[in-house]
C-alpha cells in the first residue's frame, strides 16, 4: 500500500513470532521460520514455516505457506502526510551510478558489497547531525532496500519547523542520509512537507474548505515543473467524480490552491453530538484524502504526494426543528424531529398524563419510527399518533373540532448516557361534517334503505360486505346523486337473525358508512324486522318439514352437524344460515302421546352429544348444554286433518306464546326477605347485595286470575349476568319443572299455603336458591345476577303431559294439567358481595 510495506510486514511478522515464542508451551501449533524477501521494491514473497506437534509417537509435521505481492513502478518520490506522522521515500542511486575522483578509483571496484547507512543531517533549517542508533530511539523510522530510501518522522519532532506556503502552514522534515561503503561516502537527500489544520481549513455553518497549494516550495527544486494528476479520496480510498457529485464534494485547481469542499453532514464523515444546558450541538469529522502527481522539467524525476487529513469542526449549535406534517382529514398526528447524529437514541415521550417507552408507544397504537438521511450521517425521529387517543385534547368550536397534542421527548446521547429533552405543541382542526342520514322500513319480504349522502363521499358497509357495483346491484342501489337506496331480501346473506319468535324471524340489517381516508366510523344504522315464516309443517301424509335457524347470538353454530333426535337422521340441506329436515312421524326417533282428541308427534332437533370427547371437569356442564334443542317440533293430528301447528325453541326464544289458548297473562316474581315470605324487596330496593351462599327466596305468582282449576308451573329458570334473559353465559337452575341436578346449590321448592294474601295457592310458586357466582373464563369479574322464568299455566281437567304431567324424584308434587298457556319474569339486579 505504500513505499515502505515490506519495512512494516517485517516489524509485524517479528511481533507474531514474539507473542508466539511467549505461549509455546500452550500453543499446538508454532511459528518456525520467517523468509522475507524483497526484489527491486516491485515485488515481495512472504514465506511460512508451520510446524505442527504432535503426540509422544507422532512425529512433528511441517507446513509451508508462501505469498508473493506485486506493486507498479515507484515514482521518484513518494510522500505521504498520516494523521500523526510524515513518510518520504526517494530512489537510491546503484553503485555504478557513483562518481568518484580518479585517484580513488581502486583497480577492482567491490561493487558487490552494499552501503550502509551511518548517520543522519537535519535542518531545522540549522545543521543538526545524528546518528543511526539516536535517530531510532527519538521515533524515526530508517529502512533502505537495494532501490529505495525510506524515512519517517512524526510530525512534532524537533527536527521539523513550520514554513508558511502560499499562506498555508506546513511541517516540513528536511534530511540527508549518509551511506557509507568502505572508503566511499554518499549523501542522499530526502524532504517532506504536510499541512496543519490550523491555518488551511475553514468551517462555516454547513460547509468545510480546504486549502492545500499545490506549488509546494520546500518539495520543488526549480521553478519549471508539470502537475500531472490530482486525485481526491475519502478515508484513504480514491473516488471518482460521479460519487463527487453525489456527495456534494467539490474539488477545485486554482492557480495557487487546490480546494476541496464537503457539506457538514454528508456521507464520508460521521457527527458526533454534545449536550450543554439541556442545548444539542454537534460536530463533524471528515478524512479526505488529496493525491498530487508532477514532474520537474529540468530534472525529469516525478513526485508522488499523498495527505491523509482528518477535519474534525468544533461544536456547532444544531437547534431541533419540529415539523408538523399532519393531515386534519386522516385525523392522525405526524411530526418530524431531528436532525441528530446517529449516536443519538429516543428513550421515551412524555404526555400531560403518562410517560411511555418508545416500545409502550408502538403496542398503544402510536407508530415511533427511525428514518437515516440517505445523503449523510444523520436521522430523524417520525411519530404518528392517532387524534382518538386520550392523550390528545380535543374542544369543539364553531362548526370544527380542535385537537392539540403535547409532548416532551427524552432522548441520550450515546455512548456518554447524556439526556436530552425536547417539547413539542401541535394543533388541528377538523370541520365537522354533518353524518349522512339514513331512513328504513320493511315489508313482508325485504328491507328498504334510503340514505340521504348530500354528495359526500364515504365508503359504504352492507352487513359485513363493501358496497360494491356488484353487491349494489344485487340489492337494487339507485343514487340520484344526493340520495341512494337498497333493496335488501330478508335471507340475503347479509341479514343477521336476532329471534325466532310465533310463526316469525327476527332479521336485522347494518348499514355502516366509513371515512375512506382514516377508515373511522361514520353513521351505523341498524333496523330490525319481523318476517312471516312457518318453520314447522305438518302434513297429511304423517310427513314433517322443519327449518333450524341460526341465529346471531350462537355464532359458532354448524348447521351441518344439527340432527334430530336419531343422530343419523341429519338436514336434507344446510348452509351457513339453515338446516332443513324432513323426516315421518315413525321415523328420527319421533315420539307419539294420544291426547283425549289428538295425537302429538315430538322431534327435538340439536347438536349431537360430543360429552365423551370433553375434559371430565366440563363434561357435565356440557351434556346439560347438548340436551337443550335448537328446535321443538310439534304435530297434533286429528282423525284425517292437522288439527294444529306449533313450534317453539329453546332457549333462543324471547317471546311469550299460547299453544291452545288466547288472551293476555300477568306473572309477577318477587325476592323475599327471608323463607317467610311476608316480607319482600321493593323495586327502589334494588340492585340488591348478597354474599356468596346466602339464600334468595323468589315468589312467582300468576296476577288478575281467580280461578282455581288452573295452576301455575315453573318450566326453565336460570341465571344471567346482564338484564338480558337471552345473554350467556347462563346457569340453569330449574329444568323442565324440576331443579337442576348438576347445579352445586340446588333449588328447594317451598310449598305455599292459603293466608291474608294467597287465595288460591296454585297461583304461587315460591323456591329457594343459594347466591352463587358464575365460573367463566369469559367473566374476568361476575358480580351480579339476573334471575329468570319461564312460566306456564295448567288447566287440571285437560292434562296434555310436559311440565303440567312432570313428575320429579324429589318431594316436588305431581302436577297434571293442560298446558294452556307461557309467560316469562325476570328479577331486578343482585349485586355479588366479595
Amino acid at each position: 500500500e505504500t513505499n515502505s510495506i515490506c519495512f512494516r510486514l517485517l516489524l509485524l511478522l517479528m511481533a507474531v513470532v514474539s507473542i508466539d515464542a511467549q505461549n509455546e508451551s500452550s500453543l499446538s501449533k508454532s511459528l518456525t521460520n520467517v523468509i522475507l524477501f524483497c526484489g527491486e521494491d516491485h515485488a515481495f514473497t512472504t514465506t511460512l514455516n508451520l510446524r505442527l506437534h504432535g503426540n509422544q509417537m507422532d512425529e512433528d509435521e511441517l507446513y509451508q505457506v508462501a505469498e508473493t505481492c506485486q506493486y507498479t513502478a515507484w515514482a521518484s518520490r513518494e510522500i505521504v502526510c498520516d494523521h500523526n506522522y510524515m513518510e518520504v521515500s526517494v530512489k537510491r542511486a546503484a553503485p555504478h551510478d557513483y562518481v568518484l575522483p580518479n585517484h580513488l578509483i581502486p583497480s577492482k571496484r567491490p561493487v558487490e558489497a552494499g552501503f550502509r547507512i551511518t548517520t543522519l543531517v537535519f535542518f531545522t533549517p540549522e545543521e543538526r547531525i545524528m546518528e543511526v542508533k539516536e535517530a531510532l530511539n527519538r521515533g524515526y523510522g530508517i529502512a533502505n532496500t537495494p532501490s529505495r530510501l525510506v524515512l519517517r518522522s512524526p510530525k512534532t519532532t524537533p527536527e521539523t519547523y513550520i514554513q508558511n506556503v502560499a499562506g498555508v502552514p506546513m511541517t516540513v522534515l528536511k534530511t540527508s542520509t549518509i551511506f557509507e561503503k568502505k572508503w566511499l561516502a554518499v549523501q542522499i537527500d530526502a524532504t517532506a512537507a504536510c499541512p496543519l489544520v490550523e491555518g488551511s481549513v475553514s468551517v462555516s455553518s454547513n460547509t468545510i474548505a480546504w486549502y492545500l497549494p499545490w506549488h509546494i516550495d520546500p518539495l520543488i527544486s526549480s521553478k519549471q515543473f508539470k502537475l500531472l494528476e490530482v486525485h481526491m479520496g475519502i478515508n484513504g480510498q480514491r473516488i471518482t467524480t460521479a460519487e463527487m457529485a453525489a456527495r456534494q464534494y467539490s474539488l477545485i485547481v486554482s492557480s495557487t490552491h487546490i480546494v476541496i469542499k464537503i457539506p457538514i453532514g454528508a456521507v464520508g464523515g460521521y457527527l458526533k453530538s454534545n449536550v450543554q444546558d439541556n442545548q444539542y450541538f454537534t460536530s463533524y469529522t471528515v478524512e479526505p484524502m488529496v493525491e498530487l502527481h508532477w514532474i520537474e522539467d529540468t530534472t525529469h524525476e516525478d513526485t508522488r504526494y499523498k495527505v491523509l487529513f482528518p477535519i474534525t469542526t468544533p461544536f456547532l449549535p444544531q437547534p431541533l426543528q419540529v415539523i408538523d406534517e399532519t393531515v386534519p382529514n386522516k385525523q392522525i398526528f405526524k411530526l418530524i424531529l431531528g436532525p441528530f447524529g446517529t449516536d443519538v437514541a429516543l428513550i421515551n415521550i412524555t404526555f400531560p398524563s403518562e410517560v411511555l417507552s418508545v416500545a409502550e408507544c408502538n403496542v398503544r397504537g402510536f407508530n415511533v419510527m427511525e428514518l437515516m438521511s440517505p445523503n449523510s450521517s444523520s436521522k430523524v425521529f417520525i411519530l404518528q399518533v392517532p387524534f382518538m387517543d386520550p392523550v390528545v385534547l380535543q374542544m369543539t368550536q364553531n362548526g370544527f373540532t380542535l385537537y392539540r397534542l403535547q409532548l416532551t421527548f427524552g432522548l441520550l446521547v450515546l455512548p456518554e448516557l447524556a439526556p436530552l429533552s425536547h417539547t413539542a405543541h401541535l394543533e388541528a382542526k377538523l370541520v365537522n361534517i354533518a353524518p349522512p342520514k339514513v331512513f328504513g322500513g320493511c315489508d313482508h319480504q325485504n328491507f328498504y334503505v334510503l340514505v340521504e349522502h348530500g354528495r359526500r363521499s364515504f365508503q359504504t358497509m352492507v352487513g359485513k360486505q363493501m358496497l360494491t357495483p356488484d353487491l349494489g346491484q344485487k340489492y337494487g342501489f339507485m343514487d340520484n346523486g344526493t340520495h341512494f337506496s337498497l333493496v335488501v331480501p330478508f335471507s340475503a346473506p347479509d341479514v343477521v337473525f336476532e329471534a325466532i319468535e310465533q310463526a316469525s324471524i327476527r332479521g336485522r340489517i347494518d348499514v355502516i358508512m366509513r371515512n375512506p381516508e382514516t377508515n373511522t366510523e361514520i353513521k351505523k344504522f341498524s333496523m330490525a324486522c319481523n318476517f312471516h315464516s312457518t318453520l314447522t309443517v305438518c302434513f297429511p301424509n304423517g310427513t314433517m318439514t322443519a327449518l333450524a335457524v341460526k341465529l346471531e347470538a350462537v355464532p359458532s353454530l354448524n348447521t351441518s352437524r344439527l340432527t334430530l333426535r336419531d343422530p343419523t337422521c341429519g338436514p336434507l340441506f344446510s348452509n351457513d344460515r339453515f338446516a332443513y329436515f324432513i323426516f315421518s312421524g315413525n321415523t328420527c326417533g319421533t315420539t307419539r302421546k294420544f291426547l283425549s282428541n289428538v295425537m302429538l308427534y315430538e322431534n327435538e332437533i340439536s347438536l349431537p352429544d360430543e360429552s365423551d370427547k370433553s375434559d371430565e371437569s366440563d363434561e357435565s356442564e356440557r351434556k346439560n348444554e347438548s340436551e337443550e334443542p335448537v328446535l321443538k317440533v310439534s304435530c297434533y293430528y286429528d282423525i284425517n286433518t292437522i288439527h294444529t301447528l306449533a313450534f317453539r325453541t329453546k332457549p333462543l326464544m324471547n317471546q311469550p306464546y299460547a299453544e291452545n289458548g288466547k288472551g293476555e297473562l300477568q306473572v309477577a316474581m318477587r325476592l323475599a326477605l327471608d323463607k317467610s315470605y311476608s316480607l319482600f324487596y321493593r323495586e327502589e330496593d334494588y340492585p340488591i347485595s348478597k354474599y356468596l351462599q346466602q339464600p334468595l327466596y323468589f315468589e312467582v305468582e300468576l296476577m288478575r286470575s281467580r280461578n282455581p282449576k288452573v295452576s301455575l308451573e315453573l318450566e326453565n329458570c336460570w341465571a344471567t349476568l346482564k338484564e338480558d334473559r337471552m345473554s350467556q353465559p347462563r346457569w340453569n337452575l330449574i329444568i323442565d319443572g324440576c331443579a337442576n341436578k348438576v347445579h352445586p346449590y340446588q333449588v328447594v321448592f317451598h310449598p305455599v299455603w292459603v293466608d291474608a294474601r294467597v287465595e288460591n295457592p296454585s297461583h304461587f310458586k315460591r323456591f329457594e336458591v343459594q347466591m352463587f357466582s358464575f365460573d367463566d373464563k369469559e367473566t374476568l369479574s361476575p358480580q351480579v345476577l339476573f334471575v329468570h322464568c319461564d312460566a306456564v299455566i295448567c288447566d287440571a281437567r285437560n292434562p296434555l303431559g310436559g311440565v303440567c304431567n312432570k313428575k320429579c324424584p324429589s318431594k316436588n308434587n305431581e302436577i297434571r294439567g293442560q298446558r294452556q298457556a307461557l309467560s316469562h319474569v325476570s328479577s331486578g339486579l343482585i349485586n355479588l358481595t366479595q
